[in-house]
């Protein structure tokens, strides 16, 4: 029974990055308009909001939100979430209405299409570079300054397939401390077994959302980071937990 799932698999996965593409070449000169200009990024992230929806309703995911506290338009925040799925961009672009920023590997600027627009609005790190470590920090701070959020996912990329919940680095707590803005944690429940890494899984179905209460970084110094991330690695860890037994 699990042979005849392998050609339906390579097809679900073929599928994906069809509804990838499809917006961005249909959209591609607005989309080139949208990012001449940094004030211009609003726009371009209510784009990237419809192309993620869009991604979501064609695999056949119905998502649903719960949130202990709704973020400020007016505010920039820091946003972070565990790391499972390619489908964790597309949901955080649903879950999140706040303009953001992603701060993530630059291997994802090599992926046709949307690579090219990755390298172009999101804060790419070197991970095996001090030097590119360290001017993320710049680039963040200009995000910033311009009421821009920021988002990262703490992990530093996808744990192995048997770890609910990787290590957290400090980069996004150091940031959120040295910057002043709230951690809002968000916890993914399903992505891993909707759509994981594992080339033969996924399928339609639920993805739950939480956002937790805010964690405040307001007076808080560059020596509280450790606290801050094992503390918020432990609310997503044990919202993990509460998910896996419904």
């Amino acid at each position: 029974m699990k042979l005849l799932k392998y050609p339906l698999w390579i097809l679900y996965r073929i599928w994906f990055y069809v509804l990838v593409a499809l917006p961005i070449i249909v959209l591609f000169p607005v989309l080139l308009i949208s990012i001449l200009k940094e004030s211009w990024y609003p726009f371009f992230f209510k784009l990237a909001r419809f192309w993620a929806k869009f991604i979501l309703f064609g695999m056949g995911f119905r998502y649903s939100i719960e949130r202990e506290e709704t973020p400020k338009r007016s505010e920039s925040y820091m946003f972070i979430a565990n790391h499972t799925s390619m489908t964790d961009i597309m949901l955080m672009l649903v879950t999140v209405k706040n303009p953001f920023v992603f701060v993530g590997k630059k291997e994802l600027s090599k992926i046709p299409l949307f690579g090219f627009f990755y390298k172009r609005t999101c804060i790419m790190v070197d991970r095996s570079s001090e030097k590119s470590r360290k001017a993320v920090f710049l680039r963040a701070q200009r995000r910033l300054q311009s009421g821009l959020s920021i988002c990262i996912f703490p992990e530093g990329g996808v744990p192995d397939v048997n770890v609910d919940l990787d290590e957290f680095k400090d980069g996004a707590f150091r940031l959120a401390i040295n910057h002043q803005i709230p951690i809002v944690p968000i916890t993914f429940a399903d992505n891993k077994q909707r759509f994981s890494y594992v080339f033969f899984s996924g399928g339609p179905g639920k993805m739950r959302v939480k956002i937790h209460s805010f964690l405040s970084s307001k007076g808080l110094k560059t020596n509280d980071t450790k606290m801050l991330k094992i503390k918020t690695r432990a609310l997503i860890l044990n919202q993990l937990n509460q998910f896996h037994k419904t």
